[in-house]
C-alpha cells in the first residue's frame, strides 16, 4: 500500500511565503515523476508544478517565477516552496507521485488527501 501524505498548508497574507511537503511511503519500488496541483472553489484541478526522476521541472504559467518544486530523492519527499501569494493561489493542493511498487515496470498515479491554501489580500 502506498500513501502520500502533504503537510504545511496554511494561511498566508498576500506577498508572503508557505512552504508545502509531501512524502510517499508504504511499498515503493522506484518513484517517477512528483509533483503539485491545485483545485481553487469553483474550479477544475490544475497541474502547479512537476518535477521528473531526473530532475526535469515544469510550472504553471501562474507560478513561474513564485514557486519552486524541490525533491528529497532518498526520503521520498517533493516540497514546494511558494513566495510571492496571491489571493488567486487559494486552493486545495494535491501531491500527486507516479510510483512502482516494483523496482521496474509501470508506475501509476498516486494522490494524497490535500491541503488548504488560503491567501487574505
Amino acid at each position: 500500500q502506498v500513501q502520500l501524505v502533504e503537510s504545511g498548508g496554511g494561511l498566508a497574507q498576500a506577498g508572503g511565503s508557505l512552504r508545502l511537503s509531501c512524502v510517499a511511503s508504504g511499498s515503493i519500488g522506484r518513484v517517477d515523476a512528483m509533483g503539485w496541483y491545485r483545485r481553487a472553489p469553483g474550479k477544475e484541478r490544475e497541474s502547479v508544478a512537476i518535477i521528473t526522476s531526473a530532475g526535469s521541472t515544469r510550472y504553471a504559467d501562474s507560478v513561474k517565477g513564485r514557486f519552486t518544486i524541490l525533491r528529497d530523492y532518498t526520503k521520498n519527499l517533493v516540497f514546494l516552496q511558494m513566495n510571492s501569494l496571491k489571493p488567486e493561489d487559494t486552493a486545495v493542493y494535491y501531491c500527486n507521485a507516479d510510483i512502482s511498487i516494483l523496482a521496474y515496470g509501470g508506475s501509476r498515479g498516486y494522490w494524497g488527501q490535500g491541503t488548504q491554501v488560503t491567501v487574505s489580500s
